[in-house]
């Protein structure tokens, strides 16, 4: 099973993201479920979104605690949560970031930094990076497939045909950013 944690702030999309992800990986043909951990925070404060996936039936129902993959949707919460928590040695951290220094700081993992807000702000013309970053996802994964992603983009953005199209643009965009 393939367990999956998503950091981002109120408001940015992580759960979305999460589900995003979790029927991409139904559409592949695997099971899947997308979770949040939130309380009473507001916009702007620390999430986490969560995701399964396995070919198998997924019996947990517990908080992801030790993640085989971390995305981070939001680079300062590098220094305001340990977002490496439970990631085992060696494990994807796929960061939102511009910037190299950033990534530098993981060494005990294989770090894979995208631009994924220039992305959103050439396409959407705003900071969106929740559906963004899964095309790093994939392309680092291998685990769900564009296609599949797509599909999911469809489902979530039923009926906004502009919508469909600039999220399937950016997620296609940073799949081929990265190495």
């Amino acid at each position: 099973m393939l367990e999956i944690r998503i950091h981002g702030r109120g408001g940015q999309g992580a759960v979305t993201a999460a589900q995003i992800l979790a029927i991409s990986a139904f559409y592949d043909g695997k099971q899947s479920q997308a979770f949040p951990r939130f309380g009473v925070e507001r916009r702007g404060a620390p999430v986490e979104a969560f995701c399964r996936i396995d070919d198998k039936t997924i019996n947990v129902r517990s908080q992801v605690y030790a993640p085989d993959v971390v995305l981070i949707l939001e680079p300062s919460l590098i220094e305001a949560v340990d977002v490496t928590a439970g990631l085992k040695k060696g494990a994807p951290i796929i960061i939102n970031t511009g910037s190299n220094i950033t990534c530098a700081a993981f060494k005990d993992f294989k770090v894979h930094c995208v631009d994924a807000s220039k992305v959103a702000l050439e396409i959407f013309k705003a900071d969106i990076v929740n559906t963004t970053i899964l095309g790093a996802f994939a392309k680092v994964t291998g685990v769900i497939s564009l296609d599949a992603i797509n599909k999911a983009i469809e489902d979530r953005f039923t009926g906004k045909p502009q919508v469909i199209e600039m999220n399937k643009q950016a997620v296609k965009r940073v799949y081929d950013q990265v190495d």
